[in-house]
């Protein structure tokens, strides 16, 4: 049975070049879904889902997208129309994968639909824009990026060369296969950050010697919010959250920032918990070597992360602070979870000796966590700092206990 491969693409500026790289999938073997997502010309090829379709989809007709079309109207019911369709067409498995090709505008739409859909489907994205910044396209998802190099605005040699090297991409990818095999146990997402590294070595070793597998974020803002798409979608069925970093970096505006809805996610699945606050005391910022901290920070306690990452020591107040966003997050947790504290330092840089040691601005994050918790929290103090090996066995054991109790 041939796999299918959708081709999302504004057929009245594209249709030339969508209609080449439909021809080059199907020369190696594939079905193609054309979805045309244009507006206001008429399509260079035809479409097994019209931008008419599209746009009735999207809640609007075409016809009244038509009357004083601005990119700002159409574009929103153009990409809600295309996301229901995809969504339709991948969940019912007459699609496989899907691959875009666009500028700044078709980047935009065609990047929001594959940001929908889930991890592990082949999605590609030829772009203009691929040799900038793709954040803000690629967000949390598994897109592909590759650049077109020329415009695409009518073949050329190149173009036709990274065309058919992008057909060929997508049809290996879906030839490989979609899905992500679990297993029998809960798959394990454990949100880390470079300064608990050596206690999620020590986690990961011993997971697996227990026969769970693992799955590692960074948590820099995406890797956390990443983690927590993936419980959405079924893939990750417990959670060792072993930094909560990203959280007060949300508070004061720093690089790992995890929005305001990190550390919700797996309460209101009810998914195993055990929480740990690694690397919440150490605020990052985008400060480059030699320039100074912006003015809020001056004169606070430092390091050097990288020679484009400054980080800064939170005092008391930034801690308490903290301590009152996380509890306030938890209370969406109503089943039985873990919350384990250090009475040594969150991280590696606030060990004893280390520029960023304050166990006073600790306490207070630690006392605040102990009154103010939901009684649903087990409450579990090791004797040693977070990346020891004593405190991640106790984790990992309370994680296993709440695992078996499910």
């Amino acid at each position: 049975m041939k796999n299918s491969i959708i081709i999302l693409a504004t057929l009245d500026t594209k249709g030339e070049e969508a209609g080449f790289l439909r021809d080059q999938v199907e020369k190696l073997g594939n079905n193609t879904i054309v979805i045309d997502s244009g507006v206001i010309g008429e399509p260079g090829i035809k479409a097994d889902y019209t931008n008419a379709q599209v746009a009735d989809r999207g809640g609007i007709p075409l016809k009244k997208l038509l009357v004083n079309p601005t990119r700002e109207k159409a574009a929103p019911v153009m990409a809600a129309g295309a996301v229901s369709i995809v969504k339709e067409l991948i969940e019912s498995g007459k699609a496989q994968g899907i691959i875009s090709m666009g500028g700044t505008q078709g980047t935009s739409l065609s990047a929001s639909v594959m940001r929908e859909l889930p991890y592990g489907l082949p999605k590609i994205m030829v772009s203009t824009m691929a040799s900038s910044d793709v954040s803000v396209f690629i967000d949390i998802k598994d897109i592909i990026m590759m650049p077109s190099v020329s415009d695409i605005l009518g073949l050329n040699p190149v173009l036709k060369r990274i065309l058919t090297s992008a057909a060929a991409a997508i049809s290996g990818m879906v030839a490989a296969g979609t899905s992500i095999d679990i297993g029998d146990k809960p798959l394990i997402g454990i949100c880390n950050v470079g300064i608990t590294t050596p206690g999620t070595m020590i986690a990961i070793d011993l997971f697996n010697d227990k026969g769970y597998d693992t799955i590692v974020f960074h948590g820099v803002g995406t890797g956390g919010r990443a983690m927590e798409e993936m419980m959405k979608e079924g893939i990750i069925g417990a959670v060792f959250d072993y930094a909560l970093v990203e959280i007060s970096n949300h508070l004061y505006q720093g690089l790992n920032d995890g929005g305001p809805d990190r550390l919700t996610t797996a309460g209101k699945l009810g998914l195993p918990q055990v929480i740990s606050p690694g690397g919440i005391e150490v605020l990052a910022f985008w400060v480059k070597e030699g320039e100074p901290l912006p003015e809020k920070w001056k004169g606070r306690k430092e390091i050097r992360h990288s020679p484009l990452i400054t980080t800064v020591r939170a005092g008391k107040k930034e801690m308490l602070e903290a301590a009152r966003e996380v509890v306030k997050r938890l209370q969406f947790t109503k089943d039985e979870a873990v919350f384990m504290l250090p009475k040594g330092a969150c991280s590696i840089y606030s060990q004893k000796g280390t520029v960023f040691y304050d166990p006073e601005a600790d306490r207070v994050f630690t006392e605040y966590i102990k009154d103010n918790l939901p009684g649903n929290f087990r409450i579990i103090e090791v004797d040693s700092d977070l990346t020891d090996k004593p405190f991640v066995e106790e984790g990992v054991k309370q994680m296993a206990k709440l695992i078996g109790s499910r």
